[in-house]
């Protein structure tokens, strides 16, 4: 049974009780590294929303938002990717540092410090992006990285000679050219039926039917593209963005935000396959959520601009 009181806190993503960690490399080679990203003009939307179920998440109001022309890649960096950032750096992520991650386990079959107002939320020791469930199996590679900090995304987007998108270049690029549209095919979370995103169906957190095929992170090429031929902008996992969180906006047009110049927490955008109506409902276009640069989870990863 789901705690309502603290539902809003329990969404998706937990946060971590460690401090912010030192000791990373100081340097890692940088270059820029052949992506297959997808061209965005540049040009005007509207960013945000006028109601939203989590009034604290700060999507609203929606705005009049112009961007520059930017370029962004159509999937999630996959663990085939991430793996080869690794071998060619030597970097160590968060969660091998932090020696472990938080993964879904409600049904209480791992021993580890779970969350007091989200306890399907385990700390899991060895867990990390190369051990997703901290069970020894290794990421299968068409599947996003997870388990990866908003240090571990930098570090990987300095190697490859690209950064963080900021959360209007993510939300102009999951919108695919729709206007006040809550996702990025339409109005309604399915088509005729037809699933267009990895989200949780079923009663969270105990059963999830797999209708739409995944239990977990599905492969970063499911279900169809949006109209700029982008995948899986919401729903699969949460996304880091460059900018720091805040609730506050501007109703006036603004022209490449970048969000507030300080703050411990970064956002995220884009829900992920444990988002339910019931619970949680951030699986569309303008949804957001935070959580401080070393948080790592099992539905947390990213993409890149250029």
């Amino acid at each position: 049974m789901i705690d309502k009181k603290n539902k809003q806190k329990a969404c998706c993503i937990p946060e971590p009780r460690a401090q912010e960690l030192a000791n990373r490399p100081k340097y890692i080679e940088a270059g820029v590294r052949p992506l297959n990203l997808v061209k965005i003009d540049a040009g005007e939307f509207t960013m945000g929303a006028d109601h939203a179920p989590h009034p604290e998440d700060g999507e609203t109001p929606s705005r009049k938002v112009s961007l520059d022309a930017f370029s962004i890649s159509p999937y999630s960096i996959t663990n085939q990717q991430f793996k080869e950032f690794v071998e060619c750096s030597g970097y160590q992520s968060d969660a091998h540092r932090q020696g472990g991650s938080y993964v879904f386990d409600p049904q209480n079959r791992a021993v580890g410090y779970r969350l007091p107002h989200a306890p399907w939320w385990c700390l899991i020791q060895g867990a990390h992006w190369n051990n997703p469930l901290g069970d020894g199996a290794s990421a299968p590679p068409n599947h996003p990285v997870v388990h990866v900090s908003h240090h571990d995304a930098l570090a990987y987007c300095h190697w490859s000679g690209t950064r963080l998108p900021t959360e209007a270049q993510w939300e102009l690029a999951a919108r695919g050219g729709l206007h006040g549209k809550p996702f990025p095919w339409g109005e309604e979370l399915t088509e005729n039926g037809e699933h267009r995103c990895n989200v949780w169906q079923g009663e969270f957190p105990f059963h999830n039917s797999m209708e739409d095929g995944f239990s977990g992170t599905a492969p970063v090429d499911s279900y169809k593209p949006n109209g700029y031929g982008i995948y899986n902008m919401v729903g699969n996992i949460w996304e880091w963005c460059a900018d720091r969180f805040s609730r506050l906006h501007s109703p006036k047009p603004v022209t490449n935000p970048k969000g507030p110049l300080s703050g411990k927490r970064f956002v995220l955008k884009g829900g992920s396959f444990l988002c339910h109506a019931s619970y949680c409902e951030r699986y569309r276009t303008s949804s957001r959520t935070a959580n401080i640069a070393t948080a790592t989870a099992m539905n947390i990863g990213f993409r890149v601009v250029r």
